[in-house]
C-alpha cells in the first residue's frame, strides 16, 4: 500500500480539492500491483472518494519525483506529467535530523538560556543598585557619628594625629554646594553631587 499526505495540489494549474469539502489537504490511497487501478482520497474532515484522475501508476510517479527535504524552511515538491497534463504541488514534510535539531536548539535557548541570561542581568543591576545604595549609607553613618563624638565630648584627642591631606572635590572647589541665584527660591546653595557635599573627593 502506498499512501502519500498531501497538502496542497494542482491539475495543469486547477486546485485538486477534496469534493465534498474542498479542502486542499487530503491523503492519496492507492495499493495493489496494477498500475490502473485508482486511488483513494482521504480528507482530514472525514471525507473519502476514489479519485477518477489518478491511479496507483501515477501515485508511484508522484512519489518518485518529489524532492524531500534537506533542511526545516524547505517544502517537500513534486511536478509530474502524465499524457500532456502536469500534476504539481506539496507533500506533507516528514520529520527530518533538521527539523529536531531547530525544535531543539529553540527549546533549549528560547526557554532556557535566554531567560536565565535575562535574570543573571537583572540580578546583576540589583546587587550594582544595592551595593551602591549601601556605601552610601556608610559613609552618612560613619560621618554622622564621629560629627556626634565630637561634639558629645567623649573624644580624647590623639595628641600623634595628623589630619590626611585633603582632595578637593574639582566641581565645587571643596566648598561642598554650589551658589545659585534665584528669585523663586529661598535657598541659594545646593548639595554638591559628586562629592555628596563633603568638599573632599577621593
Amino acid at each position: 500500500m502506498l499512501t502519500l499526505k498531501i497538502e496542497q495540489m494542482t491539475i495543469d494549474g486547477h486546485p485538486h480539492l477534496c469534493p465534498e469539502c474542498t479542502s486542499p489537504a487530503f491523503t492519496l490511497d492507492g495499493q495493489g500491483f496494477i498500475d490502473g487501478f485508482p486511488v483513494w482520497g482521504n480528507c482530514w474532515c472525514g471525507y473519502s472518494w476514489e479519485d477518477p484522475l489518478i491511479t496507483l501508476g501515477i501515485l508511484k510517479q508522484i512519489d518518485a519525483a518529489r524532492t524531500g527535504r534537506e533542511r526545516a524552511e524547505d517544502d517537500d515538491v513534486f511536478e509530474v506529467e502524465v499524457g500532456g497534463v502536469v500534476l504539481a504541488g506539496i507533500l506533507h514534510p516528514d520529520v527530518i535530523v533538521d527539523d529536531i535539531r531547530r525544535a531543539v536548539r529553540d527549546v533549549y535557548w528560547k526557554r532556557l538560556i535566554k531567560p536565565a541570561i535575562r535574570k543573571q542581568k537583572k540580578r546583576a543591576v540589583r546587587s550594582v543598585k544595592r551595593s551602591g545604595k549601601n556605601a552610601v549609607a556608610a559613609a552618612k553613618a560613619a560621618a554622622i557619628g564621629a560629627d556626634y563624638a565630637l561634639r558629645a565630648g567623649g573624644h580624647d584627642p590623639d595628641p600623634d594625629y595628623e589630619p590626611e591631606p585633603i582632595n578637593p572635590c574639582a566641581a565645587c572647589d571643596g566648598k561642598g554646594h554650589h551658589e545659585i541665584k534665584s528669585r523663586l527660591h529661598k535657598t541659594t546653595n545646593v548639595r554638591c553631587s559628586v562629592c555628596l557635599g563633603t568638599g573632599e573627593i577621593d
